[in-house]
């Protein structure tokens, strides 16, 4: 299946401005991103969605690709749309978070091998255990609960399952790492928000609300997104150590 990566990089940030070109170990952090995404094997390329002329260059310049997309998309669903429109030979399109400079390759594989045997299959996102009781009160740490099959259920910012007997649940919290086939993306972003992904500013509802099956992989690997300056140190700290 031809699969495609791409990266959506917003230069504004509330918290972080110029967010894509901070410096990691040396390389402008969109660099750091598209390197660790392009070491996956199962895809056909990798390309990032950019909407500062600044962070292209910055890209082109470390022989990585990019593509100028709208500077007034609402959602990160509208400018993938925009890359996926531009490329008809794509078939899956991978969404990697322009913040995560330490995604893992083999976990870009692992969601794209969802699709391998499921052909109705047209979205997928992943989740990980939670063990720190406050940081699963956290609304910022959005919470996923899945059916037997891996399906997910619903999404939500409160507590999810809650507990109100200890039964030894365990508490996932969603990465936002999506995949997506090329046609259901392209009619995703045209869909009309819906009432619950509006209440909880969760996008990935409006699929689920418009009756579309969700497939959700673990994984045990250890997500740092760079938000913050305080994350930016540590993700330099976590580079420095490889080198």
């Amino acid at each position: 299946m031809n699969t495609l990566c791409v990266i959506p990089a917003r230069y504004a940030s509330t918290r972080l401005p110029g967010k894509p070109l901070a410096d990691i170990a040396g390389k402008p952090m969109i660099v750091r991103v598209y390197e660790q995404a392009s070491k996956a094997k199962r895809l056909s390329g990798v390309i990032a969605a950019v909407d500062d002329e600044r962070v292209y260059e910055a890209l082109t310049a470390h022989g990585g690709k990019a593509m100028m997309t709208a500077k007034d998309h609402p959602t990160g669903t509208d400018r993938l749309a925009e890359v996926a429109a531009a490329h008809p030979e794509a078939e899956l399109i991978i969404n990697v978070q322009g913040d995560e400079p330490l995604i893992e390759p083999a976990l870009i594989d692992a969601l794209a091998a969802a699709f391998d045997d499921d052909p109705e299959l047209q979205m997928a996102t992943v989740k990980s255990p939670m063990t720190d009781v406050e940081e699963m009160k956290n609304p910022n740490n959005v919470k996923v609960v899945t059916d037997k099959k891996g399906y997910a259920l619903y999404f939500s910012r409160s507590l999810l399952p809650y507990p109100r007997e200890n039964t030894g649940a365990v508490v996932y919290k969603h990465i936002g790492i999506y995949a997506y086939k090329r046609d259901f993306l392209l009619n995703y972003a045209k869909m009309a928000p819906t009432r619950l992904e509006q209440t909880e500013s969760l996008e990935q509802l409006r699929a689920l609300e418009n009756g579309y099956k969700i497939k959700v992989i673990a994984t045990d690997f250890h997500f740092v997104g760079v938000d913050t300056p305080e994350d930016l140190v540590e993700v330099n700290r976590l580079y420095q150590e490889r080198l």
